[in-house]
């Protein structure tokens, strides 16, 4: 047993999501994704977090649908955790089918509740992967950052003594509301000024994580025409009990590295090979709001693995 949903992202929905994160990325663009170097997509693609903002809330209707809420809270599983492949583009106007199989449950020592996720365009594959549930998150779990300090008095786009790049961002509700229409979703499951409402989804903090990347790279001068880069993959763990504690306008600390065990180069050398980095958010005195592994590579290799 499955469900599967069809959607459409025309380019107003694609401006409005890239708008509402302060992406930048040019494949995006609705005019200058003619300058990137052989660009195999002819015309402006969907964003990765734009897909996974949607996925995010078909499994919240399917979650509600199937009863779950309660197997949830009982089990502790408090974390939302993300894992997909990227295997095609998603241009504008064409259709887009989401595909949940049913759910399955692990109680074991520590209990999981997953269901796995593909994604078509025009019947075609460009995302598959799982959205679980647990009660520890799946992801870069170790990481702690309760020695960083105060990291407002760091300057934002500056490098850390821990060898990480920070960004600050903010939470601000227009954004996020923003964000959910681009990615097709009701914003009013999340805000209500007349309910004195404000919650946060899960995946518009994450997508913050792609101008963070953005501006890294700007820094270290990368040529984002002649040598594009492109997700391959994201793993994301969020914590949902950080998540309803977020207010309006609430300081985001985006923190990224390369991967302990990734080639060691950066983002912005001009013949990159493809690279992991890690990436958390942090709240509220260094709470890990996110943790992500996000897995980059230039678009001339995705072309030859395609040839």
């Amino acid at each position: 047993m499955h469900d599967i949903h069809a959607d459409i992202f025309t380019q107003l929905h694609i401006d409005v999501t890239r708008n509402s994160t302060d992406d930048f990325n040019l494949f995006h663009d609705s005019k200058n994704w003619k300058k990137i170097k052989d660009n195999p997509f002819q015309g402006p693609i969907t964003l990765g977090f734009q897909l996974e903002s949607l996925i995010e809330g078909k499994m919240a209707n399917f979650r509600r649908q199937a009863d779950e809420q309660a197997l949830i809270e009982e089990h502790g599983l408090n974390f939302s955790n993300y894992q997909f492949s990227f295997a095609n583009a998603i241009k504008a106007d064409q259709f887009v089918e989401v595909e949940v199989k049913a759910s399955q449950f692990k109680n074991q020592s520590e209990p999981v509740l997953s269901n796995r996720i593909m994604v078509k365009s025009n019947a075609k594959l460009a995302l598959m992967g799982y959205k679980k549930e647990s009660s520890q998150p799946l992801y870069l779990a170790e990481a702690n950052f309760s020695d960083l300090g105060d990291l407002r008095l760091h300057a934002d786009r500056s490098f850390l003594t821990s060898g990480h790049f920070l960004k600050r961002k903010f939470m601000t509700t227009s954004n996020a509301k923003n964000f959910l229409c681009g990615s097709l979703r009701d914003q009013t499951e999340f805000f209500d000024e007349l309910q004195d409402k404000v919650g946060f989804p899960e995946m518009f903090p994450c997508a913050l994580l792609s101008s963070a990347l953005l501006e890294k790279a700007l820094k270290s001068h990368h040529d984002f025409e002649n040598n594009p880069m492109v997700y391959t993959s994201h793993k994301i763990s969020v914590d949902r009990q950080q998540l309803t504690q977020l207010k309006s306008n609430d300081a985001l600390h985006i923190l990224i590295k390369p991967a302990e065990d990734s080639a060691e180069h950066d983002f912005g050398e001009q013949f990159s090979t493809a690279l992991d980095y890690e990436c958390y958010g942090l709240v509220n005195d260094n709470a890990c709001l996110f943790r992500a592994l996000i897995s980059l590579a230039p678009l001339e290799l995705i072309i030859k693995s395609l040839g």
